[in-house]
Formats: structure tokens, C-alpha cells, sequence
């Protein structure tokens, strides 16, 4: 019974989202959700995407993703007792998994003595920063059950706090195994003119964990808004970890098997919209250290998405990344990337959703990354592949 009215929430949200591109909010009640999917038309040994080394930052996306997925995100309002009240259930759906739970929590604010706070406790996401065209929340502290404060002020500055175990609503940690997380997050710091800092704090301590048990991190991002010219805008991370707290803020490896590492990471990206002209682009090299082996990683990663718009609904895409893996012992992998996909969309701005995207996506890589990746993508020795497909993405 549970899992049938699961799969008809995830199915009559899905129809909403055919129908509209813009959230609901009718009485109090919220409603958003972000999905993408599509037919992969053409490819070989049932690779239909994920080229990527495997690094944080190694995957361009357009027309790499090969997956299909919907998150649905409910929200209800509400005042009670003086305070505002809201309560968030996010279900999701990707591939051939089980509909699980992203986030469900309750948020209340509006209290006598702290009005601008926001305390709340469940499974939350805080997700703080991204590079879209590689996927990756570069600074990110929620996903696991906790509690915690947001908002509060500090001068011209708001401060986060959250307190996290290692379970989520849909598992557990294993038996023996614990662990505990804190993060402090201090966001709106003024820098310069169109310039502000925002610095994530991580410490984890726990039991029965591998390599040690303890860990901490520290991330600074600096957003500069006009960089260069309007409507250009630029952030530079800075980030560094050790143990089993993870470079963008959460856990590391609290599986009871896998050990902890030290990692460090530099990272900037640029975006703009000038015109008719968007896009985002990306230069990052991070370092991993693993705590057992102490084997150390080394990837780099450099490219971008370009968004040219012939009119109001019609866009061309061209995304190009070149990556390099280097692993203690072992010979560089290399791997290069690029797509092509002319797109209708619901605007002429790079960020513009709901689009369509008819995609080609070739992609190339040295013997020793089909060796590294030879269960998948480098299987039979192959180094290069060619990927043609129709992708939508939306969010609201």
C-alpha cells in the first residue's frame, strides 16, 4: 500500500510538471521538484553515459548523464502558537532504485527571543553552492538526519549551526559502527564592492570507523557579482579536510570499511549572460590522501558550457571538458569530452527551464583510464565513444 501511493505522488507530480514550469503556492502549500531524463538513441555495451574519471569535479554533464530521475519537493505553511511552522517532504525517484526519501523535516521561526531564526530537525538538505555543469555541490553539509539553526544574524552576517548523525530516513549505519557531525556555516560576509565570503566549518567524531575517528574541514568561498563586466559573476573556492569529514562539509567514508583521507581543493567559476551569450565555465585541481594506503589522488579539471540563443525558444549548447587523473604508481588518465546539443527552451537565457536537448557527445581517453575503467566505459580497451540522445530538464 505505501509503495503504491509513492509511485502515485511521484506520477501525479510528474503530470504537473507537464502541464507548468512555475511552483505552486496555494494556501500555504508549496510545490517544486527538479527531474531530467530522455532516450540515449545511440551507444555501445550498454554505456549511456558518466565518461568521467571519477574525480568531484570530472563530469560534464550535457549529454554524459545517461540517467532518469524526478524529485518532488512539498512544502506546507503555517502559523501556530505565534511562530511559523513548515514542514518539507522531498520523495525521489532515479533509475531502476527504490523511491527514497531526499528530505523531510519540520522549520519553525518567529520566536520571542531569536526572530529571525530558523531552528528545525529531520533530514535537511544544505546545500550551499554548486558548479552545474559538472554536478557537484562544491559546499554541502545536509543529507543526513540532525538539527540545527540557519539564520542567524551576526552583524550584517548570518550564522548556520547543525548537529548530524550518520543515519539518513531510509538507512541506517551499520551496528558498531557510529558517527557525529557539526558544522557552522557563517555566509554574507562583505568583502568588496559586489563581494561576499561565506566559510563552512566541519568537525565529525565517531566509532568503529576506519583510519581513525575524527575528522574536520574548513571551506571558503568568496562570490564576486559584475566581475569584469555586468552580468558576469565569478566564485573561488578554497577547501581543505582531513578524516572522515568530507571536503564539501559532510561525512567521508562512515561505512565501517572505508578509510578517511586528507583532500585539498582549488576550484573557480565563471558565469555570465551577456545578450544573447551565456554560460559557465570551470578550473578546478583537488589532491586525496587516502588515511590506510596513503595513496594520493591528484585530479584536474577544466571546461565549460556555452549558450547561444537564435531567438526567444531556440538555443545551440556546446559544452567541451578536458580532465586528468593522477594515482600514486600509476600512469596519468586522461580523458577529453565534447557535446553539441541544439535546444528548445522555455527561455533564451543559459539558466532558462524547462529545456529539450538533442545532444551528440563524443569523448576520447588514453589506455591507462580504459584500464582504470574497464568494467564500464573503457570495457574491451576502447578509448573513445559516441553518444547521441534527446534529454529534457526542468525544475520549479
Amino acid at each position: 500500500m505505501k509503495t503504491t501511493y509513492k509511485i502515485g505522488l511521484v506520477a501525479a507530480a510528474a503530470a504537473l510538471c507537464a502541464g507548468s514550469a512555475f511552483a505552486v503556492d496555494v494556501g500555504g502549500f508549496e510545490f517544486h521538484g527538479y527531474s531530467r531524463g530522455g532516450p540515449v538513441l545511440s551507444y555501445d555495451d550498454n554505456v549511456k553515459g558518466g565518461l568521467a574519471l571519477g574525480g568531484d569535479l570530472q563530469k560534464y554533464r550535457l549529454g554524459n548523464e545517461g540517467d532518469n530521475g524526478i524529485e518532488v519537493d512539498l512544502i506546507k505553511n503555517f502559523e501556530a502558537g505565534g511562530m511559523k511552522w513548515k514542514v518539507q517532504y522531498m520523495p525521489a525517484k532515479w533509475n531502476n532504485g527504490a523511491i527514497g526519501t531526499e528530505q523531510a523535516f519540520v522549520e519553525m521561526s518567529g520566536l520571542s527571543f531569536a526572530p529571525e531564526a530558523k531552528i528545525w530537525a529531520g533530514q535537511r538538505r544544505l546545500r550551499i553552492q554548486d558548479v552545474h555543469i559538472v554536478d557537484n555541490f562544491l559546499m554541502n553539509y545536509g543529507d543526513n538526519q540532525g538539527a540545527g539553526v540557519t539564520d542567524i544574524p551576526i552583524g550584517s552576517a548570518k550564522l548556520g549551526v547543525g548537529v548530524f548523525s550518520g543515519d539518513k530516513f531510509d538507512s541506517a549505519m551499520p551496528v558498531g559502527v557510529k558517527a557525529t557531525r557539526i558544522n557552522a556555516d557563517v555566509s554574507d560576509i562583505s568583502t568588496n564592492p559586489g563581494g561576499k565570503l561565506r566559510v563552512l566549518l566541519t568537525a565529525v567524531n565517531g566509532t568503529g570507523l576506519v583510519g581513525g575517528n575524527s575528522g574536520s574541514g574548513i571551506s571558503v568561498s568568496h562570490n564576486q557579482a559584475d566581475f569584469l563586466v555586468k552580468g558576469m559573476s565569478n566564485v573561488l573556492f578554497l577547501q581543505t579536510s582531513t578524516g572522515h569529514a568530507r571536503i564539501d562539509g559532510e561525512f567521508q567514508s562512515i561505512d565501517g570499511v572505508s578509510a578517511g583521507q586528507k583532500a585539498t581543493r582549488i576550484a573557480d567559476s565563471l558565469n555570465w549572460q551577456l545578450g544573447a551569450f551565456g554560460g559557465q565555465a570551470l578550473l578546478g585541481y583537488q589532491t586525496s590522501q587516502d588515511d590506510v594506503s596513503g595513496v594520493t589522488t591528484k585530479d584536474t579539471s577544466v571546461g565549460g558550457r556555452l549558450s547561444y540563443a537564435f531567438s526567444t525558444n531556440f538555443k545551440l549548447l556546446a559544452e567541451a571538458g578536458a580532465t586528468r587523473r593522477s594515482v600514486d604508481g600509476q600512469p596519468d588518465q586522461m580523458l577529453n569530452k565534447f557535446t553539441i546539443a541544439p535546444t528548445v527552451s522555455v527561455g533564451s537565457d543559459f539558466w532558462s527551464r524547462p529545456e529539450i536537448r538533442f545532444y551528440v557527445t563524443k569523448a576520447n581517453w588514453n589506455d591507462a583510464a580504459a584500464l582504470a575503467n574497464a568494467a564500464t566505459f573503457g570495457a574491451g580497451g576502447k578509448t573513445s565513444r559516441t553518444l547521441v540522445g534527446v534529454q529534457y530538464e526542468i525544475w520549479w
